[in-house]
């Protein structure tokens, strides 16, 4: 089973707190599990319990072997009926959890897998990796998702804080002073590196997508499109944590066939013109470049071209669908869940393309 807790900003928040505690009471060991919910929160209650024991689980407050709290102590402490707290428990025995033993109660599962998985940010195109690793996952596994936002401060206090307490580390990188090392302290065996490979070396296992040659490759397929524009443009905004290979692919592209060529760093700066066409790594200015294309009269794929990186379920229905160059998420995602249940190295450059809608 899986544990899937991430903030994002556009759902509402189920926020669980645990503090397990050992303590005796007629005669065995309980934990009590403190519990508290958003009012507002869409999930029921008996979800919110059972993500509150693997909670607790992978943060090591109960462990294999261990009983949890009686049907009755949870009812009294939390004020749930007792047919909420038998979902949450029949929920965690029908993912591998937790056990039952008639007369005895509820016991934490022998055989659990704990994966941290520590990735940059949480966006929309993001959401198909998330879906497919989670939906390869054996039943036994907890998985533990982090975020580090590209901060190298939260990034060393959580990876200091995971060593040594999961089987499997699945990592998106980024470019900072300690990263390195800090990933040179998980066991090469138990580390993936996904998204971006940064930091591998002979041995290693990563999953991950070509930021270079792959774009060529995909600028290259649609050239007679590009073409018929005056200039290409490549909106790379200076807060983009985008890798910066990708612009030297684009000029050397561009270049190569004479085309007029552009790097825009500034966001403020955007003036969309007819007659060119524009590539962007943010979604953020491809919001831009839709909203002065509306203000000024130009068409999308006419007037002016736009291709963006990174495809989202939504893309297609944009503005009659905006080309995309994407990597296959899905496919990331399956391999870091095959990494999981594997003991055999991993070393796959996930493939990228071009999916040609009208905008361009």
């Amino acid at each position: 089973m899986v544990c899937f807790f991430f903030a994002e900003t556009f759902h509402r928040l189920i926020i669980l707190f645990i503090f397990a505690q050992r303590t005796e009471q007629n005669g065995k060991d309980v934990a009590e599990i403190n519990l508290n919910i958003d009012s507002e929160a869409s999930a029921p209650k008996f979800r919110s319990l059972a993500e509150a024991v693997k909670n607790a689980i992978s943060e090591g407050k109960l462990r294999t072997g261990e009983s949890l709290p009686s049907v009755s102590l949870i009812c009294e402490q939390f004020n749930l009926s007792r047919d909420t707290v038998f979902k949450a428990y029949s929920l965690l025995r029908e993912q591998g959890v937790v056990m039952s033993h008639p007369g005895k109660g509820y016991f934490i599962a022998d055989h659990i897998t704990k994966v941290f998985v520590f990735l940059d940010t949480f966006k929309a195109y993001k959401e198909v990796l998330y879906d497919s690793f989670f939906r390869n996952l054996p039943r036994d596994v907890i998985a533990d998702v982090n975020f580090h936002h590209y901060n190298p401060r939260l990034f060393r206090k959580l990876i200091e804080d995971s060593i040594g307490r999961y089987s499997k580390y699945i990592i998106m990188p980024f470019l900072s002073e300690e990263t390195e090392r800090l990933l040179a302290r998980i066991p090469r065996e138990r580390l993936l590196i996904i998204d971006w490979n940064l930091f591998s070396t002979v041995g290693s296992n990563v999953v991950y997508q070509d930021f270079g040659t792959a774009l060529a490759n995909g600028l290259e397929s649609v050239r007679d499109k590009i073409e018929k524009y005056d200039s290409f443009h490549f909106l790379y905004p200076d807060y983009t944590y985008h890798p910066f290979q990708s612009v030297i692919s684009f000029e050397r592209f561009c270049r190569l066939h004479n085309i007029p060529h552009y790097v825009e760093r500034n966001p403020e700066a955007l003036d969309i013109q007819k007659g060119r066409a524009y590539i962007t790594v943010s979604d953020r200015m491809l919001g831009k470049i839709l909203e002065q294309c509306r203000e000024k009269g130009y068409e999308t794929g006419v007037d002016v071209g736009v291709i963006s990186y990174n495809e989202t379920p939504m893309k297609k229905f944009i503005d009659k669908g905006i080309t995309v160059f994407s990597t296959d998420f899905e496919k990331m995602g399956s391999l870091a869940a095959q990494f999981v249940t594997h003991d055999s190295g991993m070393n796959e450059c996930v493939e990228s393309k071009m999916i040609v809608r009208s905008s361009l």
